[in-house]
């Protein structure tokens, strides 16, 4: 079972051991840092599934860490101190996927967490339904086999369903940021894994990339 990485970055170290410790817990590979440009450079090091920012760090904010991530795709999810709308709106056009005000319980942290990571246990999308935990897909009760790159792509458009997502993006999530390899390799494992979803669920964008635009069933 791939586990989920998840990034942590606070600049109080009593909050970073909590958090860790529930993380942990719960089976996540935890990354922490205590600055914007130490949790960049973990970002970059390693295969990121959602990075926890607090909003007021040094060298570089959770704010500008986040605008970052979010070229990516990354689900980010702000921590802040902060209480006024106008702070929550300016969190959220940043592009941060979820904001959480200080102080909270981890419990609670934790569960937005695997909401945003969809760790509910399954997804469906029409005649398909992920296990988010065996990395399966299923078409109609059938698993149509899928392999671990098909299924990290196909998980990479459903969390971000809607939006389109360029090769470099998608060889990220897939492959890793240290790969370099021919970005059109991308091309080759979406037609694979079109013959195995269905054609009509994954949008070409020429040019640019993908995006998968089927509604929850």
């Amino acid at each position: 079972m791939k586990r989920v990485n998840v990034l942590l970055a606070d600049d109080e170290p009593h909050m970073l051991h909590i958090l860790n410790a529930y993380f942990t817990k719960e089976g996540f590979t935890v990354f922490t840092a205590e600055n914007g440009e130490e949790a960049l450079e973990l970002y970059y090091a390693n295969a990121v599934d959602l990075a926890v920012l607090d909003w007021m760090m040094p060298i570089k904010s959770g704010i500008e860490a986040c605008q970052e991530m979010k070229r990516y795709g990354t689900k980010v999810l702000l921590l802040t101190a902060k209480g006024e709308a106008e702070d929550e709106l300016a969190g959220l056009q940043a592009g941060a996927d979820d904001y959480v005000r200080k102080p909270f319980d981890p419990r609670v942290l934790l569960l937005r967490a695997k909401k945003l990571l969809h760790m509910e246990g399954e997804i469906r999308i029409g005649p398909l339904r992920m296990d988010m935990v065996g990395q399966k897909i299923y078409k109609h009760g059938v698993d149509i086999q899928a392999t671990h790159r098909e299924f990290q792509l196909m998980k990479c458009l459903v969390h971000n369903r809607g939006r389109i997502m360029t090769r470099t993006a998608l060889l990220d999530h897939g492959w890793g940021f240290d790969y370099e390899g021919e970005e059109r390799t991308i091309d080759t494992h979406i037609r694979r894994l079109r013959e195995k979803v269905g054609e009509e669920l994954i949008k070409t964008h020429r040019g640019i990339g993908y995006s998968l635009e089927a509604a929850h069933e």
